[in-house]
């Protein structure tokens, strides 16, 4: 078999192609799971006396979308006395972790006490992200205290992102 400069360079291409095609090969995907999300609040009613209950509407928004992306809700109740309840769920228990079961989910809170109610709602993701918090607040309302049905915003705005 005779070398000529054209199997000579193509002996040299081949091998550069196979150690070039060999040596880029990574076992190693990047693969984004955890995006960042912001959470939607529809408007609810700012006041409630005692055995009202006051509906909270809720949209979780991902950046991106990973299918197993999974999230969790709590909440912490500082002024007050109720109970807050998922829709065709559980009822929730103070500071305990409860999962959820779609992105769009709605909350009802029942005012056991006649004063003003005030608790912390946190939703995090299972890759540890940054959670999103925000501070409800309802305040006693007099059998004479007629707003006409005013529907207010969050009283307190998002915290996003919470700094730990």
């Amino acid at each position: 078999m005779r070398l000529t400069p054209a199997r000579f360079f193509g002996f040299w291409a081949i091998l550069f192609a196979l150690v070039f095609t060999l040596s880029s090969c990574s076992d190693d995907l990047d693969v984004q799971q955890s995006y960042p999300f912001t959470v939607e609040v529809m408007p609810y009613g700012d006041k409630i006396k005692q055995g009202e209950t006051v509906e909270l509407r809720f949209e979780i928004k991902p950046e991106g979308n990973y299918a197993n992306t999974l999230y969790t809700i709590r909440y912490f109740q500082y002024d007050g006395e109720g109970t807050l309840k998922l829709v065709d769920g559980p009822v929730l228990v103070n500071n305990d972790r409860v999962l959820l079961e779609s992105k769009t989910f709605r909350l009802t809170y029942t005012a056991k006490s006649s004063q003003a109610h005030k608790l912390l709602i946190v939703i995090e993701d299972n890759f540890n992200s940054t959670p999103w918090e925000q501070t409800f607040e309802f305040n006693g309302k007099d059998s004479g205290d007629d707003d006409g049905g005013k529907i207010v915003g969050p009283i307190v705005t998002p915290v996003n992102p919470v700094i730990r």
